[in-house]
């Protein structure tokens, strides 16, 4: 039997994962990422507007459902590894006062494991180093010319590569049809072009996806969910840090440990899209967040303004009218970009990745795989991206009175129902794949709080 071969555009986290899950199943599988190497991605729902050097970046949480999908591709303890088990967690106000706290504990007992945190560009890096040599092409700006056409005779789809300029990282000129790639080992020249043919094509291209413009011209843009997004890192510090949220007026602050002792921080507020600090955007966070409770103000001054992302968040303006078209399959931000209020835009991306490379088996029927992909992702990711956007229209809360009144509600809620945190990932955090959550050959570790299920 020839061997099927798949084309994923878009070196993110559910391009790296599907990938790595097509591989895994025995296809031959090519990643076009158009930046020069994997970087860290916006978070679900954002739209970067600023430069990303190379060791900035952010956290990600990875859920449970997400560590079970990638248990399947034998990734799990690594993954588990290079991420922090967060004991506990605060929601705090602005002035210091604890409304709830959480326990990871309780998590392990509700959805079968902890909620973890990576650093994004680790997590890169650990899927794009086990792909195979040459699977990974950097530096290639990827463009749907044909979906194609399953079935028997049916024709495959086309993708055009306009190779990147590596002094500026952007795209070339698109040349005609037809033209010569370069040969390996040669330097990338802008305009130069390639064209390839693929059984399958994944679509991992992002929030403003190209490919899902192609396939789906007349569906609405991601619209701006009313909050932007600051996001950092910084190293360890003097003092211990508690995992908390803290929720003000128009906006809140998040400040995660990481498992290296470094600090991701981040950050949101209500104000209109497209906007960029005067200064830089550290100098805005101190303005809009200098005054709250400790640590907040020294993670802000000890963070290098060059590293501070500022992201517009968006959200999925409708149901799109599948997930595929052709032999094109779209994951990820590119089909159900989502707020990051639940922390689940990349955990549905890893969803979606290993739940197409099961139903994309060497022999399926690969336009019935795709409809069944359709079937069963359309609707759970359209549902958490609802869920997330809810709770992040509560952070744009403005008023006092209406703050003081989420605040009581919340507190209130806190002491009747002490895992109401843990109650919004209900549905989602206990999402399971079909077959083993871990693959043949690994043994997971488990730590003293989680299920013997793990091991």
């Amino acid at each position: 039997m020839r061997q099927r071969t798949a084309i994923v555009i878009g070196g993110g986290i559910g391009g790296l994962t599907a990938a790595l899950a097509l591989d895994r199943r025995g296809w031959s599988v090519t990643v076009l990422e158009r930046t020069a190497g994997p970087a860290p991605a916006p978070a679900s729902g954002c739209r970067a507007q600023t430069a990303r050097p190379a060791r900035s970046g952010a956290g990600i949480g990875l859920a449970p459902n997400a560590q079970r999908a990638l248990d399947t591709l034998g990734l799990g303890d690594a993954v588990r590894a290079m991420t922090a088990w967060q004991g506990a967690g605060e929601l705090r106000l602005p002035g210091g006062r604890r409304l709830a706290r959480t326990d990871n504990a309780a998590a392990v007992r509700r959805f079968g494991g902890p909620v973890m945190v990576a650093h994004r560009a680790e997590l890169l890096a650990l899927l794009a180093g086990r792909l195979p040599d040459g699977a990974l092409r950097t530096g290639a700006a990827a463009e749907l010319v044909d979906p194609g056409e399953p079935g028997p005779g049916g024709r495959p789809a086309r993708v055009r590569i306009a190779a990147a300029d590596r002094a500026t990282g952007t795209a070339g000129a698109t040349a005609t049809d037809g033209a010569t790639a370069t040969e390996e080992g040669a330097d990338v020249l802008a305009g130069a072009v390639e064209e390839l043919t693929a059984d399958l094509v994944v679509g991992a291209d992002g929030i403003h996806s190209a490919v899902r413009r192609a396939v789906f011209p007349g569906h609405p843009e991601p619209r701006y969910a009313g909050f932007t997004a600051w996001r950092f890192v910084v190293p360890a510090p003097d003092r211990p840090c508690t995992a908390h949220e803290t929720w003000g007026p128009g906006g809140l602050w998040g400040t995660v440990p990481l498992p290296d002792g470094r600090i991701y921080a981040y950050a949101t507020a209500a104000v209109p899209p497209g906007g960029r600090a005067a200064d830089d955007e550290r100098a805005e966070l101190l303005r809009r967040f200098g005054t709250w409770h400790r640590p907040v103000p020294d993670l802000i001054a000890a963070a290098d303004p060059a590293t501070v992302l500022r992201n517009d968040v968006r959200t999925a303006a409708a149901p799109p009218p599948a997930f595929h078209r052709g032999r094109v399959a779209l994951l990820g931000d590119a089909v159900h970009p989502m707020t990051p209020n639940l922390g689940q835009g990349g955990c549905q991306a890893i969803e979606d990745a290993v739940v197409l490379a099961q139903l994309a088996a060497p022999d399926a029927d690969l336009a019935a795989a795709l409809a069944e992909f359709t079937r069963q992702r359309l609707p759970r990711t359209m549902d958490v991206a609802r869920r997330a956007e809810r709770i992040g229209r509560l952070t744009t809360w403005r008023s006092r009175p209406a703050c003081a009144l989420r605040a009581v509600l919340m507190a209130a809620t806190a002491r009747l129902t002490p895992d109401l945190a843990l109650r919004a990932l209900d549905g989602i955090a206990d999402w399971r794949p079909e077959g083993p959550t871990y693959a043949a050959g690994t043994r997971g570790t488990r730590t003293a709080a989680q299920p013997k299920e793990h091991e």
